[in-house]
């Protein structure tokens, strides 16, 4: 007992031989430690370079980095989310969330950008398009200028190559009938889908048997420095004008602000936002106006001519023979198509541009069937230009 206690007292008295000698011994618990960090370090080691001698240096960065996403490659918060074109046309968004979504429309007017303006191709048809071929060719070398949009029968599966313009360019769509309001909503599901990509400026309007008369340059320039938007608006007293004006269509709409005009048209970015965004006059041309009163030809020049008569050349660019009689124009087959038969359609005429007389009126031309494909590709670099 009294050696026990003369240690205790030997510790508590602070003698230097006992205290210097316990500070240089660490305990064997750290002693454990550090080894064991030592082994971890060791296998680490081991680890890193067989995995780089088998997998490579990039392998060990890639599993690194891979869950790390920098704050600049998330398109929402970039400007790139605005101004570049939807990379794939089949979306998921109703007719409603579409329509609102294709309305914004920016109020300053200089654009943050080099934008370069394009024209919108909108083809409406019920499945193929036999005059393709036509098409690509016309396009073909101006890569950057036009977008292409095709709304056809829902079930209509189009086949064409990637190297085609028509490539994945059908829009969603649904069922549309001659002379209903659906037909109209095919139309503004046209405009929605290609107001979505801010670089279209003017949205054309064709057929499945629409021809272009002239080069792309030509037409390009044509649009580019009108001052109005091609769409037909005049006020027709017969039976087939103000004949079939409903006078529960007022106030909204009167008698004396009724227009008629070709379905086909060609307008600006403003006026496709007047379309897509019309919540005023759409129900009254839904519920009023019905066949006879065919709305294709009513809603748009009507709607237009009310809110920006001023904007609107008040003619088609869109050739069409109705010298034949009947509710259709005339369709042309392969024995029409002659240089004789187009001198006609650009001969003739007179019409204002820019509020100056001029002699080129029309820039399409239809009804053309499959059969006249071939004749119009051999006669095509001869009269049409390209």
């Amino acid at each position: 007992m009294q050696t026990r206690f003369g240690s205790v007292g030997s510790l508590e008295e602070g003698k230097e031989p006992a205290v210097t000698t316990r500070s240089k011994t660490p305990p064997l618990r750290v002693l454990q430690l550090f080894g064991l960090f030592l082994a971890l370090c060791m296998a680490f080691f081991m680890i890193s370079i067989y995995t780089i001698r088998h997998f490579g240096t990039y392998s060990v960065i890639a599993t690194v980095k891979s869950n790390i996403v920098p704050c600049d490659e998330d398109e929402t918060t970039s400007l790139d989310h605005w101004r570049k074109p939807p990379s794939n046309l089949l979306h998921s968004m109703s007719d409603e969330e579409l329509l609102w979504r294709a309305s914004f429309m920016p109020r300053i007017k200089k654009y943050p950008f080099n934008r370069v303006p394009k024209i919108a191709f909108m083809f409406l048809t019920k499945g193929p398009l036999p005059l393709s071929p036509v098409w690509e060719r016309f396009f073909d070398g101006h890569e950057g200028l036009f977008s292409v949009y095709v709304h056809s029968l829902p079930s209509f599966d189009a086949e064409f190559p990637p190297s085609s313009v028509f490539y994945r360019r059908q829009i969603p769509s649904q069922v549309s009938e001659w002379g209903k309001m659906s037909m109209c909503d095919a139309e503004r599901r046209l405009l929605a889908n290609a107001l979505l990509d801010i670089s279209n400026e003017w949205f054309i309007l064709l057929s499945e048997s629409c021809i272009p008369l002239y080069n792309f340059s030509v037409i390009y320039h044509y649009i580019k420095k009108s001052k109005y938007s091609f769409i037909g608006a005049f006020d027709d007293p017969g039976p087939h004008g103000q004949g079939r004006y409903n006078e529960s269509m007022a106030p909204e709409v009167n008698l004396t602000q009724w227009r008629k005009g070709s379905q086909w048209f060609e307008i600006n970015r403003k006026l496709a936002v007047n379309i897509v965004e019309d919540i005023t006059y759409y129900p009254k041309f839904e519920q009023f106006c019905r066949p006879a009163c065919y709305v294709d030809e009513h809603y748009f020049p009507t709607m237009l001519t009310i809110q920006a008569s001023n904007l609107l050349a008040n003619r088609s660019i869109t050739w069409v023979d109705w010298s034949r009689g009947g509710a259709h124009p005339a369709t042309f087959g392969s024995a029409d198509i002659t240089e004789e038969f187009f001198t006609r359609i650009y001969e003739g005429h007179e019409c204002q541009y820019n509020d100056q007389p001029s002699s080129i009126c029309f820039l399409f031309a239809r009804k053309f069937a499959p059969s006249a494909l071939e004749p119009l590709l051999q006669i095509a670099p001869k009269v049409l230009g390209f």
